[in-house]
């Protein structure tokens, strides 16, 4: 790590509490290596993009998911407002199925909440270094998927939306619930419902379902 570097962080969580501990561990680590550190919080998806837009960022720890932010643009639309800027997804949403996804969306890496207190001071300095970070699982999945031509999770081809809805409905919510869970139109969903079924090739939410298991009981 460059010890002369200057470097500017945005935390953004809607949780204070995840923000002052992800704050803590960063200040701990890059004390005695960076020159000068400057942090910004942001708690919603609003304050995010002010802070994008306002000032110049250039490692960004996110949770992907925001009370008033869409999860399925928001890596796109930090992108278009700073192309070079270092994204670490620091999510509680499950590795195996959501990190592949993230990356290949825009976000440098990927951070499990799950992880142990050390797996994340690693983590922290891997990618505060190099702007770079996957753990040795999501590592061992890509490999296998370009040496093997092995999916990586059959879940992958749908959509970080068509994802989310695919969820509910094998959580057994409807489509009138997911609609107003969702705020979106019965009509919306329904053709969501129509994309998710015809991309994995089944035709009934049993199908659905039983792909959902077995790709729990693989990993």
């Amino acid at each position: 790590m460059n010890t002369n570097k200057n470097l500017s962080f945005l935390l953004a969580d809607d949780h204070s509490v995840v923000r002052q501990g992800m704050l803590l561990m960063v200040k701990d680590i890059v004390k005695d290596v960076v020159k000068d550190a400057v942090f910004f919080q942001a708690s919603t998806f609003k304050e995010t993009l002010s802070t994008l837009r306002s000032t110049k960022i250039d490692i960004m720890i996110l949770d992907i998911h925001f009370p008033d932010g869409n999860s399925s643009s928001i890596l796109t639309e930090i992108r278009n407002i700073n192309p070079n800027i270092k994204i670490l997804i620091f999510s509680g949403l499950e590795e195996d199925v959501y990190a592949v996804r993230y990356i290949n969306g825009g976000a440098n890496g990927f951070l499990s909440k799950l992880s142990s207190e050390d797996e994340m001071k690693n983590a922290l300095k891997i990618f505060i270094d190099k702007g770079k970070y996957m753990s040795q699982n999501v590592k061992d999945k890509i490999l296998d998927n370009y040496m093997f031509k092995k999916a990586i999770n059959p879940l992958d081809n749908l959509s970080t939306r068509e994802m989310e809805i695919a969820l509910l409905l094998v959580k057994g919510h409807g489509n009138l619930e997911i609609s107003f869970m969702k705020k979106l139109q019965k009509t919306t969903v329904s053709t969501y419902k129509k994309r998710i079924f015809e991309k994995l090739n089944v035709d009934n939410l049993v199908s659905l379902i039983e792909i959902f298991n077995s790709y729990y009981e693989e990993n």
